[in-house]
């Protein structure tokens, strides 16, 4: 007799949001040149139930803790990996902005990969549309 197939982490976590029932969350991702936008969006998806998550830092603003290059381009992959992992935990990713440069576009291919809707502010900068 053959073990059930084992839940994958995924699904463990879906199941575990909803037993707890957790509100939607939706990550927002996007150039931080967008900052000003994603705030917007922060407040709309809010406002209407939701969890949201999005990048924390501006580091095209200048501040002590990337001041330093070697200690900035560190920064920068713990950034990276913190917000795949947003992503992980979302139900859904939100794209803001008209733009979509190197690194968000891999995050749309990440969250793809995992299954995830994934919606647009500017729905024309879809990389798969």
């Amino acid at each position: 007799m053959s073990n059930p197939p084992q839940p994958t982490s995924e699904e463990k976590l879906a199941a575990a949001k909803k037993l707890l029932s957790l509100p939607h969350i939706v990550v927002i991702c996007g150039s931080t040149r967008f900052m000003t936008q994603m705030n917007e969006a922060d407040l709309r998806e809010t406002a209407a139930g939701r969890i949201v998550v999005k990048p924390g830092c501006d580091m095209k603003s200048p501040h002590a803790l990337w001041s330093d290059p070697v200690e900035a381009e560190a920064l920068k992959a713990r950034l990276d990996a913190l917000h795949r992992a947003k992503i992980r935990l979302a139900d859904e990713v939100l794209v803001v902005g008209d733009y979509i440069g190197d690194s968000t576009r891999a995050e749309i291919a990440y969250a793809r990969s995992l299954g995830k809707p994934v919606r647009f502010t500017h729905p024309e900068v879809d990389p798969d549309a």
